[in-house]
C-alpha cells in the first residue's frame, strides 16, 4: 500500500514531459547567480567610465533581450541632473534636446523611496505625468532601471522593447534589480577614481595619471613596443593675463583652453594638466602625422576662441611639440616626453602659436 501510494505522487510530481518544474526553475536561479557572478567580474574590470557605461548596456540588452538601452548618470559630485551618456543603444535622439532627469524630480524621489524597476504605466500610477521629460518618454522605454548605491540614485538605465516583443515577468525585474545594485556598485568606484585622477580645475587628468599609463602601456620591455606619440602644449604669454587680469582672468583661461583640448581629441587619446598652463596629450598610435594633425586642429580652434573677461576679449594662443616614439632611440616613454617638449620649446623659440614636430 505505501509503495503504491509513493508511486502514484512520484507520476503527479513529473511533468507531462517528464521534468519537475520546480527543479527547472532552480537550476534557472543557479545560472542566473553564475551570470551574475560573471557579470560583477566583467564590470569591476574596469575603472574606465566609458568602457563601463558600454558594459552595463551591452550586458543588459543580450540578458533582458532588448534592443535599444541607455544610461543616464551625473558629470561630477556637485551635479544636480542626470545627463543620459553618449553610449547609449539604439534610441532615436533629437540632438537639439537636453535629455536630462534633475536631481529632484519626483521620479528620482519614487526611485529613492519605492526600489524597482518601472514601466512608464507604473511611473504614471505613482507620481502622474512626467512633467519636463517628455522627450524622454517620447523615446518609449519599457523600463526604467535605478541604480542606487549607498542609499542614493546614482544612475537610471532606460530599456527599449524586446526582441520577442514579451513584458518583463515580476522574476525578470529582480533580476535586472540584481544587475542594477552591481551596475551601481561599479559606477560609483568608477567615478570615485574619476575624482582622484582628474584636476578639478580643468577637469583634465592629472600628470600622474598620464605617467602612469604611460609607463603600464609603454614602460614594459618585456612585450614588443608599441607606438605612441606625446603632444605638449602651453600657454603663450600665459603670466600676462594673470599680471594684467589677475589670477581669476588666469582661471578661465586655463580652463577655455584645457575644454578645447578635451574637445579635439579622441575618446583613445589622453589629456592631462602637465603643471602650470601647460598640457600634454597621448596619441596612442604609430607614426606622428595624426599627432601633427591633432595639434595643429587645437591650435586652430583655440586661436578661433572668442574669450572674455569683465568686457574684455582675450587673445589666446598655443605653441605645441610633437614627438614619437622611436624604438632605436628612445630607452623609454619619458625619453618621447623630453623630445615632445624641446620641440615645444623650439615652437617658443621660432614665434610662438605653432606646432613642431621633433624626429630625434
Amino acid at each position: 500500500m505505501s509503495e503504491t501510494n509513493n508511486s502514484n505522487m512520484d507520476q503527479e510530481l513529473e511533468s507531462p514531459e517528464g521534468f519537475d518544474p520546480f527543479v527547472v526553475d532552480y537550476e534557472k536561479q543557479i545560472f542566473d547567480l553564475r551570470q551574475l557572478l560573471e557579470i560583477s567580474k566583467s564590470l569591476n574590470s574596469t575603472l574606465d567610465y566609458s568602457i563601463l557605461i558600454d558594459s552595463i548596456l551591452f550586458t543588459c540588452m543580450a540578458q533582458m533581450k532588448v534592443i535599444k538601452a541607455g544610461l543616464f548618470a551625473k558629470k561630477g559630485l556637485d551635479s544636480e541632473e542626470f545627463v543620459l551618456q553618449r553610449n547609449f543603444k539604439g534610441f532615436d535622439i533629437d540632438l537639439s534636446k537636453d535629455y536630462a532627469i534633475p536631481e529632484r524630480h519626483p521620479l528620482i524621489k519614487l526611485f529613492s523611496e519605492q526600489y524597482g524597476c518601472y514601466t512608464l504605466d507604473d511611473i504614471h500610477k505613482a507620481i502622474g505625468p512626467l512633467e519636463g521629460l517628455e522627450h524622454i518618454e517620447a523615446l518609449e522605454p519599457s523600463l526604467f532601471v535605478p541604480l542606487k548605491t549607498k542609499g542614493q540614485i546614482n544612475g537610471i538605465i532606460i530599456l527599449g522593447e524586446r526582441i520577442d516583443e514579451t513584458d518583463f515577468d515580476p522574476y525578470e525585474r529582480e533580476y535586472l534589480i540584481n544587475i542594477a545594485t552591481l551596475a551601481a556598485i561599479s559606477i560609483n568606484n568608477a567615478f570615485l577614481f574619476e575624482m582622484t585622477t582628474t584636476d578639478m580645475m580643468t577637469k583634465l587628468k592629472m600628470k600622474h595619471y598620464f605617467y602612469t599609463v604611460l609607463q603600464d602601456r609603454y614602460g614594459n620591455k618585456d612585450q614588443p613596443s608599441k607606438g605612441f606619440n606625446i603632444i605638449m602644449l602651453d600657454i603663450d604669454f600665459f603670466k600676462r593675463f594673470n599680471d594684467t587680469y589677475g589670477h581669476a582672468c588666469g582661471d578661465l583661461v586655463l580652463i577655455a583652453v584645457a575644454r578645447t583640448i578635451a574637445e579635439h581629441v579622441r575618446s583613445t587619446d589622453i589629456a592631462a594638466r602637465y603643471g602650470g598652463e601647460e598640457f600634454v596629450v597621448l596619441i596612442a598610435e604609430d607614426g606622428p602625422e595624426t599627432a601633427v594633425k591633432i595639434a595643429e586642429r587645437i591650435r586652430k580652434a583655440i586661436e578661433a576662441m572668442e574669450t572674455e573677461y569683465e568686457g574684455q576679449k582675450l587673445k589666446i594662443t598655443v605653441s605645441c611639440g610633437v614627438a614619437s616614439y622611436n624604438k632605436d632611440i628612445d630607452e623609454n616613454p619619458k625619453n618621447v616626453v623630453e623630445r615632445a617638449d624641446r620641440a615645444l620649446y623650439q615652437s617658443k623659440q621660432q614665434g610662438r602659436n605653432r606646432v613642431t614636430f621633433l624626429a630625434d
